[in-house]
């Protein structure tokens, strides 16, 4: 069983994932958290985010956006890098990512999530019981509770750390 909290991979950015790698283990369908993830906090798509999701498109994957934003700002970031979205996603729990893999056509197997934060993004992922991937934040600036709860996963984040550098 997996454990709440800690994350199946991860790496520094979204941006430096083996994608190819995944797709060779099976993985069909991505979903993305957004903020300090794709691009920085609250900031639209850049062309790297819309290079990036065309990309994996035309390797065969699905992706999906996840947010917990309201439509507005998440359904704005999704039309810009082509791909469906799921809001109001009240990450950890489990159904918006459900929701995520029916939109795509994939299952838990064949299904991974890539996201920065512990207690929302990766604790969701693997309530979900996909394959979990934690990418270090874009930046340092963010609003001051996302500022708290880094805070918060700094001891798990050492944990996990810990955990790679002994091989496990």
């Amino acid at each position: 069983m997996k454990e709440l909290f800690f994350p199946d991979r991860w790496v520094r950015s979204a941006y430096e994932i083996d994608y190819r790698g995944l797709y060779e283990e099976g993985i069909r369908g991505l979903i993305f958290d957004i903020d300090n993830t794709l691009v920085y906090p609250n900031a639209p798509a850049d062309e790297r985010a819309k290079r990036l999701l065309a990309q994996l498109r035309k390797m065969g994957f699905q992706t999906v956006i996840l947010s917990n934003n309201t439509g507005k700002r998440a359904g704005t970031f999704a039309r810009e890098v082509g791909s469906p979205v799921v809001t109001k996603a009240l990450k950890p729990l489990p159904h918006k990512y459900r929701e995520a893999m029916r939109l795509m056509g994939t299952d838990e197997r064949t299904t991974a999530f890539i996201g920065d934060q512990i207690y929302t993004d990766i604790w969701g992922a693997n309530n979900a019981d996909v394959l979990s991937i934690l990418t270090d934040p874009l930046t340092q600036k963010e609003e001051f509770w996302i500022r708290w709860k880094r805070r918060l996963e700094a001891p798990v984040r050492r944990k996990i750390r810990m955990r790679q550098e002994n091989g496990r």
